[in-house]
């Protein structure tokens, strides 16, 4: 197994995601995928020092850089959590490309912060029409979309939220 984890989180990689997560779920490495966050160095490296600090290997990509090694990716030993910051990154990742990441087929979706236009759905998950299609886009390709913030802090599946996006 080459990706442990599938998460859609708006903060990316962050303290939550380094112990938390990682507790739960075998990690030896984060790939964090957002072209904003590659080309901001300041970003970058707070992101790249989160997850060194706890230990993890952590790479900062931009969505072309990923479709490029992709393939390195699961065929490496080492077990990645592969992280976007919103489901329009990860909806081109899983339904466009059609990258299939070893056997997970949940995506775990964490915060989106409240935006205007955006539909609540519990604390600190807000999403916008547009991501809801990205869901179920998703959903439509065999993946569970789980809402949890944290492993013990979930608020659901997809199929309960769905029909708030018009599905």
């Amino acid at each position: 197994m080459t990706v442990s984890l599938v998460r859609i989180d708006d903060r990316m990689i962050h303290g939550l995601i380094t112990t938390r997560w990682a507790k739960e779920v075998p990690c030896d490495g984060i790939i964090a995928v957002n072209d904003k966050a590659h080309n901001n160095s300041v970003l970058r490296e707070a992101y790249k020092s989160a997850a060194e600090g706890q230990g993890k290997k952590c790479f900062v990509w931009t969505m072309d850089h990923f479709n490029k090694v992709k393939d390195k990716v699961l065929a490496s030993n080492t077990r990645y959590f592969l992280i976007t910051k919103n489901p329009l990154d990860m909806k081109t990742i899983l339904v466009d490309w059609g990258f299939v990441p070893s056997d997970v087929k949940e995506v775990v979706v964490g915060p989106g912060n409240d935006r205007p236009g955006a539909i609540k759905l519990g604390d600190n998950q807000s999403f916008t029409q547009e991501e809801g299609d990205a869901f179920e886009a998703m959903a439509e390709k065999g993946y569970k979309i789980h809402f949890a913030l944290l492993p013990d802090k979930q608020i659901g599946y997809w199929d309960k939220y769905k029909g708030k996006f018009g599905y």
